[in-house]
């Protein structure tokens, strides 16, 4: 058996999780995927997988390699696809890294519109608002928004939100309605503590510039608190208009000083440094975009 077919079931190995899922994946009897996880670690000279009687986990450097002989696997996929003329014929499995709030709003309630455009491919959504490594991860695309800390990744625009001054219109009933940025002196704000968020902001119209920190007892660190918070009349908010578009829509919520202007957001899709992003990535990028821009 040739290397690449036993990277090939190394890697089917660790996404069924034992060797029988992945013979019946490959249509082969269990002894041959056995016999080339085992080859293959004779080759590498490493143990790749820690086997007990209930499940199989990759060593560390199973892990690493696993990484990249998926990454080998997709490329070469890509290119018979390719050569084929049949590289919209996406398959296999894309793993996507996305922050919580902004996949569930916009990206998860669609997801089937993609999926049935490819059904032979397979999407795993990692949720976290941390910037995970995307190549030890083994992420093929992440979707984040503002300023990217490292300008060495491929990374491309996908569109522009606005920040937003936010709140119930029972809030702003009980505690007035701020006609100027210096009004929000006097207003409880919820406070977004990651990057992006803080007390501090300056707002600007046309030549006039003011800046303001928010007052506020609660500080959170994740969107989706600072939307319970927020919907509960907790207080005001700034954050871009992507975390609570639905509620702006329906009028759950309202946005106020709206002739004033914050700093933009910018949503990227980011791709491992040094790869050329794959047609699978590329394709959910765009999908990505037209989800936000509708």
């Amino acid at each position: 058996m040739d290397r690449l077919a036993a990277m090939d079931i190394f890697v089917r190995v660790v996404d069924a999780g034992s060797f029988s899922a992945a013979a019946r994946h490959q249509n082969i009897g269990q002894p041959a995927v056995s016999k080339a996880v085992a080859q293959l670690e004779e080759w590498l000279g490493v143990k790749l997988l820690l086997r007990s009687t209930r499940a199989l986990t990759p060593t560390e450097a199973g892990a690493s390699f696993y990484q990249r002989a998926r990454r080998a696997i997709d490329e070469a996929d890509e290119a018979v696809m390719a050569a084929r003329g049949t590289a919209n014929a996406l398959s296999g499995k894309l793993r996507v890294s996305a922050a919580v709030c902004f996949a569930r709003l916009h990206i998860v309630p669609r997801l089937h519109e993609f999926l049935e455009q490819h059904p032979n491919l397979n999407v795993e959504m990692m949720l976290d608002d941390r910037n995970i490594d995307l190549v030890d991860e083994g992420v093929d695309i992440a979707l984040r928004m503002g300023a990217l800390a490292d300008s060495n990744m491929t990374a491309r625009r996908l569109g522009e939100a606005r920040r937003r001054v936010i709140g119930t219109p029972e809030y702003f009933s009980k505690h007035g309605m701020p006609k100027v940025p210096s009004d929000l002196l006097g207003h409880r704000a919820v406070i977004y503590t990651r990057d992006g968020g803080g007390e501090d902001w300056t707002f600007r119209k046309a030549t006039a510039e003011m800046s303001v920190k928010l007052q506020g007892r609660v500080k959170i660190t994740a969107t989706e608190g600072i939307r319970a918070a927020v919907i509960s009349n907790m207080g005001l908010t700034i954050t871009s208009e992507w975390a609570f578009t639905p509620e702006l829509k329906s009028g759950a919520v309202i946005s106020v000083l709206d002739d004033w202007l914050l700093p933009t957001v910018n949503l990227s899709a980011v791709y491992p440094t040094g790869r050329m992003a794959s047609s699978k990535a590329r394709q959910f990028a765009a999908f990505a975009e037209a989800c936000i821009s509708e």
